[in-house]
């Protein structure tokens, strides 16, 4: 009877828990409600991609590099499902919960989450979420990698002003496309303690947000920060290499 109990509770704290920070944009960070989880990538944040300007006369004979990719990878296969079941094993939707997007060849989303019941050592949830945005080339806005570029830092900005973060650091991350940073910090939310990696990366003309995060509840303990950010790492590396893929 106290297992069925302590099982209602968490289910209570779970709806409340799962409510993303960070995606798209990011809906791209997460289950504990704030970085971006299912849904990110539909009109999220200033992550706008392809915007369309008519040039001016003086402006049209103005030449910009060609964007490097035509297209994105199908979202929920950018993560291989061997890394999404390690990273969430009890993920309620097995192949990710995709973010509403009227322009796939442009922005997508994709989202994990789940809990894991190790019994009487409590149980351990985990939340992952990726989202891209493609920019085009633009005579008045710029190359589409320009673009891309510019919106990093943006994203970043956002991220690292999530309200109520602790022990936020933000560091390069090396091996992740063209260009990535890698945020970490700690939330205290449904009365537990939440460590989160976000990652913002560029390759190309392409933006890529990821979040992983995680938490112990029942008396389980909190992940380490090393765990979670190595996972959100592999994530990472795989959702960008899944855009060079998607374009050969």
């Amino acid at each position: 009877m106290q297992r069925s109990a302590q099982r209602t509770r968490l289910t209570r704290i779970l709806a409340c828990a799962a409510v993303p920070v960070m995606l798209v944009a990011a809906g791209c960070s997460s289950d504990s409600g704030d970085s971006g989880g299912s849904g990110k990538a539909e009109g999220q944040g200033n992550a706008s991609a392809s915007a369309s300007v008519t040039p001016s006369p003086s402006q049209s004979t103005k030449t910009v590099e060609p964007a490097k990719f035509a297209k994105l990878p199908e979202v929920c296969k950018s993560i291989s499902s061997k890394t999404t079941a390690s990273l969430v094993p009890k993920a309620k939707t097995k192949n990710g919960t995709p973010a509403a997007s009227s322009d796939l060849a442009s922005r997508g989303g994709c989202s994990w989450n789940g809990l894991e019941d190790k019994g009487v050592e409590g149980s351990q949830y985990r939340w992952l979420d990726v989202s891209f945005y493609r920019y085009e080339s633009d005579a008045a806005l710029g190359s589409g990698q320009e673009r891309a570029q510019e919106n990093l830092a943006k994203e970043l900005a956002k991220v690292q002003q999530t309200p109520g973060a602790k022990k936020l650091r933000t560091v390069e991350a090396t091996g992740i496309g063209d260009e990535a940073k890698t945020v970490t910090y700690q939330l205290r939310k449904t009365d537990e303690d939440f460590v989160y990696t976000s990652i913002v990366a560029r390759t190309g003309n392409v933006l890529v947000l990821l979040s992983y995060n995680g938490a112990g509840y029942a008396g389980a303990d909190t992940p380490s920060e090393k765990t979670v950010t190595n996972g959100a790492i592999k994530a990472a590396k795989e959702a960008v290499a899944a855009v060079a893929t998607a374009n050969k």
